[in-house]
């Protein structure tokens, strides 16, 4: 048993040998750098740091920015809000989809470095054996026992990585690998900012469902107003008639936001991972401001934006795999080692005289396959290429989102300041039609018309809030939400056997 562990492993030192010194080898193919990306100097809608109306709420980047990394929503400072995104992280069942897929993509990376190693089979077998005496070439009468045959043969054949074959392959896969940990934080992140936005635009239905259930009750007032002056014979129907339409035309406006809000706790229910019928959230108006969102650089939206960071890592595995088809066209140099104990008695199977042993090499060649493989080498570069201009595209519809948000926030500032001058002056409007009409100056119509301007400007400024909140949130989403591309798992965490990357907090299930 000794004499068969001692070959064993002389057999594993001498393929590890191997393998070490040929993986010094060179690797063919271009050696991946980054591609060249727009990246403007300054973004054309932040606000400038002095002569804007709204410089005062913008501020520059500080190292205390990245305090709050990965939980960006705490700056709202809301706490039923905080408690909402913590459970995404746990229950989101599409979130655990994009866990299972990194994984996946992580399995494949090491499927593709299993190439590195030899392969290594063993087939024991044991057989009894009696020849037949009436055999060709035996004389009659010769005895034929029955033999015993013991053999315990092990084979190893190893691909010499002498072009790099397998190590591009391995990188692309490595590469894949991390290109599928951003969109896993794309997924986490985009589930993050789904949930902020659902939950601002409810508190936004809340409040303006408490706005019109105070009209209503002030439209109700009113009517009752109306109905004595009519009963005094001071005003005709046709008054109460107008007071009554407004009041029910504003109870439906208010039963269309209980719609609205209805649906938005059920979206925001399955974005915790809980069914509608088991999750509620009381009414509450929008109770923080918008926050603001140092913008920082354009250069640096492409180290914070995890989407983008994925369209890179997918350059880069495009990249590697040029060099795999490249490959291709050289001889493949082949290795084989095989041997083990043969014996016709189980007593002198493992001895020294038992054992046996080959060793051999080969080179394979192609010399004529129709042009494939040039045709999978241009097919490696035209991947490469759509992915080079994929990237680009990533970076530009990026670039386009933070414009956006910039613009969105810094006109609805200035949207929600006007707006509240209106709403003032609608009120003022309406204090007179009333006073008006109660002194006998004017017709009911015209307080009509008071009330649902006063009413319609109400709502616009409200509206106008939850712009300007999911405005931030969207800001934040599309600045990459404190993410950095120094995140990405490393080559050794993409081999290592764990089922989350890092930055995940998202339990994997169980294996069966």
């Amino acid at each position: 048993m000794r004499t068969a562990t001692t070959f064993l492993r002389s057999m594993a030192r001498a393929a590890a040998s191997v393998a070490v010194a040929l993986a010094a080898a060179c690797a063919v193919g271009p050696d991946y750098q980054r591609p060249a990306v727009p990246a403007p100097a300054a973004y054309k809608e932040q606000p400038p740091a002095e002569g804007s109306t709204v410089a005062s709420d913008w501020k520059s980047a500080a190292p205390r920015d990245d305090a709050r990394r990965g939980k960006w929503w705490e700056l709202f400072g809301d706490s039923e809000l905080n408690a909402l995104e913590e459970q995404v992280e746990v229950s989101n069942q599409t979130l655990a989809q994009a866990v299972a897929q990194y994984r996946g993509a992580r399995a494949a990376a090491r499927f593709a470095r299993g190439d590195f190693f030899p392969a290594i089979t063993t087939s024991p077998s044991v057989t009894r054996e009696q020849l037949s005496k009436n055999r060709p070439g035996v004389a009659p009468g010769t005895p034929t026992p029955a033999t015993n045959d013991f053999v315990l043969p092990v084979d190893a054949t190893y691909e010499a990585d002498v072009w790099g074959r397998v190590r591009r392959n391995v990188e692309s896969g490595v590469e894949s690998a991390r290109a599928s940990a951003a969109d896993l934080e794309t997924v986490r992140l985009s589930l993050q900012a789904e949930l902020a936005t659902d939950y601002f635009l409810l508190r936004g239905q809340d409040a303006e469902k408490m706005l019109l259930d105070s009209t209503v009750k002030a439209y109700d007032k009113a009517l009752q107003l109306t109905v004595n002056r009519y009963n005094q014979g001071v005003v005709s129907g046709v008054d109460v008639a107008q007071a009554q339409t407004q009041l029910e035309t504003t109870r439906a406006q208010s039963t269309d936001i209980a719609l609205s809000r209805a649906q938005l706790e059920h979206a925001i229910a399955i974005l915790v991972g809980k069914p509608p019928s088991e999750f509620s959230l009381p009414e509450a108006p929008i109770g923080v401001p918008p926050v603001a969102v140092p913008a920082g650089l354009p250069s640096e939206l492409l180290e914070r934006r995890p989407d983008v960071a994925a369209a890179e890592r997918r350059v880069a595995a495009a990249n590697a795999q040029i060099g795999v088809a490249q490959a291709g066209f050289f001889p493949a140099l082949l290795l084989t080692a095989s041997g083990g104990f043969e014996a016709a008695s189980l007593a002198k199977w493992f001895s020294a005289p038992s054992l046996f042993w080959s060793l051999g090499a080969a080179l394979a060649q192609t010399i004529f396959e129709g042009g494939k493989r040039r045709a999978a080498k241009e097919e490696a570069v035209a991947a490469y290429d759509a992915s080079v201009a994929a990237y680009r595209e990533s970076v530009l519809t990026a670039l386009q989102g933070v414009e956006d948000n910039l613009a969105a926030l810094r006109l609805l500032q200035d949207e929600a300041r006007q707006q509240a001058g209106a709403v003032a002056a609608a009120e003022k409007s309406l204090r007179l039609s009333q006073n008006r009409y109660e002194g006998g100056i004017t017709i009911y119509l015209e307080v009509l018309t008071s009330q649902a301007i006063a009413l319609s400007n109400e709502r616009t400024a409200v509206e106008l809030q939850e712009r300007q909140m999911t405005a931030s949130v969207n800001l934040i989403k599309e600045l990459g939400g404190g993410w950095s591309m120094s995140d990405l798992p490393s080559p050794s965490a993409v081999f290592a056997r764990q089922d989350a990357p890092p930055p995940a907090s998202v339990p994997a299930p169980p294996r069966p």
